[in-house]
């Protein structure tokens, strides 16, 4: 999850990103001036972002009328040292309102309610998956995935550099990503077919998987390969 942190004050900034820090998330941005934030913002795309409210040239409220016209999907959590601006926060777009000085409590609840939110999207417009691997949550990029394959009630989503795991079932990301350039080659296992670099026919007409960048490797089941066959066949057409 990218997170970007926008306070005039450098220590509650500074604050804000060590508990972030111990809850596990490490790609943040601080700015501490509202001016550069909004330049930077119209260049960078934010998942989550911590405003102050009170802040000279442009208000957090103002910033947030603009993050939200860059980029619809953002979510902003405000924090401000008064209570009186609640109303104004949730009406610009927040989805929290934490007063200071924040705590690790209101931070990680302030959070969870976002990953809620993530999670209840409509499938139609789902642009991200979150997973977990260790203690560490991820936003995976549709395009970074490699490939899924079902474990139990959840899902292993393989990246570049970790398998996460999705609490998901494998057709139900079958479902959403069935017009994607994803395919289900075994009743266990979707691949991304745009992550692909070889494929070897095995025993039984089966297909032996490789991929680009990384060194694992899939196998399908025979229906699996005979429709993945025709699927590509019609694609090339």
């Amino acid at each position: 999850m990218k997170i970007l942190i926008v306070d005039d004050e450098k220590l509650a900034s500074s604050r804000v990103k060590r508990i972030l820090n111990e809850l596990g998330y490490e790609d943040i941005v601080i700015f501490n001036d509202s001016k550069e934030a909004l330049d930077n913002i119209s260049h960078n795309k934010y998942d989550l972002i911590f405003l102050d409210i009170q802040m000279p040239n442009i208000t957090g409220l103002e910033l947030a009328n603009k993050i939200l016209e860059l980029e619809p999907q953002t979510f902003i959590i405000f924090q401000t040292a008064y209570d009186q601006y609640a109303l104004e926060a949730f009406k610009a777009g927040g989805v929290d309102y934490i007063l200071k000085p924040t705590t690790k409590d209101t931070i990680q609840n302030a959070i969870e309610k976002v990953l809620k939110y993530i999670q209840t999207r409509t499938d139609d417009c789902v642009k991200k998956i979150m997973g977990k691997s260790g203690n560490k949550i991820y936003l995976i990029e549709l395009e970074d995935i490699f490939y899924i394959k079902a474990d139990l009630d959840e899902v292993i989503v393989r990246i570049k550099d970790a398998d996460v795991y999705v609490r998901k079932k494998i057709g139900d990301l079958d479902n959403l990503l069935k017009n994607k350039n994803f395919f289900r080659i075994h009743r266990s296992i979707i691949v991304n077919v745009d992550k692909i670099n070889s494929m070897q026919s095995i025993e039984q007409s089966k297909l032996e998987i490789s991929f680009n960048d990384i060194e694992q490797i899939v196998t399908s089941s025979k229906d699996g390969a005979k429709e993945f066959r025709e699927y590509l066949e019609r694609r090339s057409l």
